[in-house]
């Protein structure tokens, strides 16, 4: 299979820090992305790598087969809406997407126009007078109609509300199907964008900690409640990301998944059980990270 993106041993260090430190994955054609993590995990420093903003301290990325600096045919497939992007404040809207018709050959006006109504955006205004919610949404509108086979979203919200967050991942979803791509999304807001993705990407402190397909991880950990007695039994020998006690009680965050005869045994001895969600998962996950970095550090 022809990969889109081929990143290895991908390292950026800054003197004395290591923001990115010696990851590996792949990007396959026609897939929806999470690359996840907390906020100064190293996930911006990657998309920047990958799409030749900076350069890597080391490793190796391909797209499309192809290094990517001042590459300009590799460069003109892809699209990268940046958390907090800049404008030219002299530009209008209608400038703007002017500009991006010829900066993207996959570029759609009709559909870039269907957008402007959806989030409606003033087309005269310009950028420097736009709200911080408006400017997300021209974002949006270039990340979607440019039709990029490589397209990246660093945190395309901010400043929207959820209801045009949903328009947002309405005509995602919607344009994807009738016109594939790899798209990676970077979000906080996981449990919104949760069904969405396809494969997961989680960054923390530098390095890459899951690299799974979604459906996989689904279902991947669970929270008990009761007894503390016997929720120490039903745990003992598994993977425990989080334990709380309230009083005689406990509620333990596990990781696995369950047989239909397990599930049984904790309803027989009086345990209840819930799933837990990609976001409540990647929590655990990276909140376990940091405790294990601070303990070693002592």
């Amino acid at each position: 299979m022809n990969r889109i993106a081929e990143v290895n041993g991908l390292t950026k260090s800054y003197g004395k820090n290591t923001a990115v430190a010696g990851i590996d994955f792949s990007l396959e054609p026609n897939k929806i992305y999470g690359l996840l993590g907390r906020n100064g995990a190293g996930k911006t420093t990657v998309m920047n790598m990958i799409t030749s903003r900076i350069f890597p301290s080391s490793g190796d990325v391909r797209i499309f087969g192809e290094d990517p600096f001042e590459n300009r045919s590799v460069l003109s497939q892809i699209c990268f809406i940046k958390e907090s992007q800049k404008y030219p404040d002299t530009f209008n809207i209608a400038d703007l997407f002017d500009i991006c018709s010829s900066a993207f050959p996959n570029w759609d006006q009709e559909y870039a126009d269907t957008l402007i109504k959806d989030f409606n955006l003033p087309l005269n205004r310009k950028m420097k007078k736009l709200s911080r919610g408006m400017l997300s949404a021209a974002g949006i509108i270039i990340g979607l109609a440019s039709r990029a086979p490589l397209t990246i979203f660093d945190e395309p919200y901010l400043g929207l509300d959820a209801v045009a967050r949903n328009i947002f991942y309405d005509r995602l979803i919607e344009d994807y199907s009738s016109h594939p791509r790899t798209i990676i999304l970077s979000t906080h807001l996981i449990d919104e964008v949760s069904k969405i993705l396809e494969h997961v990407l989680v960054i923390d402190q530098g390095k890459l900690i899951m690299n799974q397909e979604a459906d996989a991880i689904r279902g991947k950990a669970f929270t008990i409640v009761g007894p503390a007695a016997k929720a120490a039994a039903f745990t003992h020998g598994r993977e425990i990301l989080k334990h709380e006690a309230i009083g005689g009680f406990v509620s333990v965050t596990v990781m696995g998944s369950l047989s239909l005869e397990e599930k049984q045994e904790a309803a027989q001895a009086g345990l209840e059980l819930a799933p837990v969600s990609l976001q409540q998962l990647i929590i655990h996950l990276t909140t376990a990270s940091a405790e294990t970095k601070e303990e070693n550090a002592r």
